[in-house]
């Protein structure tokens, strides 16, 4: 077989960021097209950025969150690259994916759950914004995720007979990690009435948001982290266990809502025009304060915005 192509001409408007368990999007009716290496003013990002064709031709782009191998940390991934890198190569509509532990008892092992908040339990050792050292933005984050996107997705899912039991709705708590809850965090986490616990929910979904492209995330239950205490405290074992399980139903709700969000009628959802020019209305910074360093990032992600 010959190598891919590591360029690509056509916009590519939807990304999925695999995370525990999805490393990689291979799919009998997704034709690889290239893979791309980008740089960025943050860096590269976690792995090689895969270019799909879909039955239909609509080309996807496939990014795995901890690298090709597992080997980044939810602390150690490049946010900010990842998130700049697809957003250069034309993404606007991004569908992560999450291993999570649940707090509530309804929430399962192997349960899906497509939360619509989160609370930030990371300690503020993660990159987390594009708008900094020269430039101040605040984006609007009232609701971390896409509602017009969480519809689609959870329609779609919804539809797959055999699948895995659909939450809709629900609080994730990102936590810093990489060890696990003490049982005394995972019942305070379950008094504020969260619903999942992860480590990679933030600062992906606020990155995506600050440059304007529609995110949802589809979490995957393995595990009751620790608060049930007549079962024993997660371990990887248990949390690998259960995605290979499911991992085939993960795929196939993967499959099923690039097939729903190629169709022509959510164009404009999958382009995010909902979102253009929020960031560029977020901007708090006078021209002339603008530093030559963060004008050259800042174009980087958004090309004439701040000119």
């Amino acid at each position: 077989m010959s190598a891919l192509p590591t360029t690509f001409s056509e916009p590519v408007h939807i990304a999925v960021i695999g995370g525990t368990g999805i490393e990689s999007l291979v799919h009998d009716g997704f034709v690889p097209a290239a893979v791309l290496t980008p740089t960025t003013p943050w860096g590269a990002p976690s792995s090689p950025i895969n270019i799909l064709r879909t039955a239909t031709g609509v080309p996807i782009a496939f990014l795995s969150r901890h690298g090709v191998h597992h080997e980044l940390t939810p602390s150690e991934v490049p946010n900010l690259a990842n998130i700049s890198a697809l957003r250069a190569i034309g993404v606007r509509t991004v569908l992560a994916f999450s291993a999570v532990g649940s707090l509530q008892e309804d929430i399962r092992p192997r349960d899906f759950v497509i939360p619509d908040q989160i609370i930030d339990r990371t300690k503020g050792i993660r990159p987390h914004t594009f708008f900094e050292k020269g430039i101040v933005g605040h984006v609007g984050f009232a609701d971390p995720f896409d509602a017009g996107l969480t519809a689609i997705v959870a329609k779609t899912a919804e539809k797959l007979e055999g699948g895995a039991k659909l939450h809709v709705g629900g609080t994730v708590i990102c936590m810093e990690g990489p060890a696990f809850s003490t049982r005394a965090e995972s019942k305070m986490y379950r008094s504020w009435g969260g619903s999942v616990i992860n480590m990679s929910a933030l600062p992906e979904s606020k990155l995506a948001r600050e440059a304007e492209m529609a995110y949802v995330m589809v979490c995957m239950s393995t595990d009751y982290d620790c608060w049930k205490t007549d079962e024993p405290p997660v371990d990887v074992a248990v949390v690998m266990g259960n995605m290979k399980q499911n991992g085939e139903n993960a795929k196939r709700v993967m499959v099923a809502v690039l097939e729903e969000l190629a169709l022509e009628q959510h164009e404009d959802l999958v382009k995010g025009r909902h979102l253009e020019g929020a960031s560029k209305w977020a901007n708090c910074t006078k021209p002339e304060g603008v530093t030559a360093d963060a004008r050259q990032r800042i174009e980087f992600l958004f090309p004439g915005y701040f000119n």
